[in-house]
């Protein structure tokens, strides 16, 4: 059976509460240096005016490429003595909508299937990627899934803004793409040439919406943003070192 890597990149993430299920979000697999990092929105780990206050969250990681329902579910604590574990960025349009936690490997099961995108495998904010041009969502919509092998779903759009330009001055661009809660965190893809022929544009955070619109007579927008990928960069960098 042959599974495309990129479904082995994403994963699904639910948010706790104690032993409370909160909500289910989209996430990704980032990796710098031997190091290894969870990518999602910094809303789906802490939403002050959305009241969402998590202490943990679970995703789950295939053990077996071939055995699809060989998986495993690993449990992040959000904090550690009051301090939060995750890095979120700011820049000059103010916060980004974007979290990273690191992960040990030694909590990794050893047959752990992990296929992570890295500084490679990302697009530069100079890239061409012309109004239009299709891209790929890949995630969680809702928390609908593949409930028997773990695997997420794809949801095509395209690229609806000036890829490049900071859309009215924040850090990402629009997509236009059918997506629903759950999404957020979910990586936004074009494929490319290479061992690993998927390049990371940005992270879906949230769905536009108007405020004029009617729900008789207008439909949503559809408009996503995207987050670009440069602020993995920064996110991953280490600590004490230059962006």
């Amino acid at each position: 059976m042959l599974i495309d890597e990129l479904l082995f990149s994403a994963v699904r993430i639910s948010t706790f509460s104690g032993a409370r299920l909160l909500t289910s979000a989209s996430g990704f697999l980032y990796e710098r240096s031997g190091r290894l990092f969870l990518v999602t929105s910094r809303h789906v780990l802490h939403d002050a005016p959305g009241g969402h206050h998590p202490d943990r969250i679970e995703f789950v990681i295939h053990t077996d490429a071939v055995d699809l329902t060989s998986w495993a579910t690993l449990s992040i604590l959000l904090y550690r003595d009051g301090v939060s574990q995750w890095r979120q960025g700011i820049d000059s349009g103010g916060e980004v909508d974007v979290a990273v936690i690191e992960l040990q490997r030694a909590v990794l099961p050893p047959t752990a299937v992990l296929r992570p995108f890295s500084a490679e495998s990302c697009a530069a904010r100079d890239a061409v990627f012309a109004i239009g041009s299709p891209v790929l969502v890949v995630g969680y919509p809702l928390g609908f899934y593949d409930t028997v092998h773990q695997l997420p779903v794809v949801r095509s759009g395209a690229v609806a803004s000036a890829y490049g330009v900071r859309f009215q001055g924040k850090g990402y661009f629009l997509n236009d793409a059918r997506t629903h809660r759950g999404t957020s965190g979910a990586p936004v893809v074009v494929r490319s040439d290479g061992p690993f022929p998927w390049t990371l544009l940005g992270i879906h955070s949230a769905s536009l919406d108007m405020n004029t619109r009617e729900d008789d007579f207008d439909e949503r927008l559809g408009l996503g943003c995207v987050w670009y990928a440069d602020i993995l960069e920064t996110l991953t960098q280490p600590s004490g070192e230059a962006p």
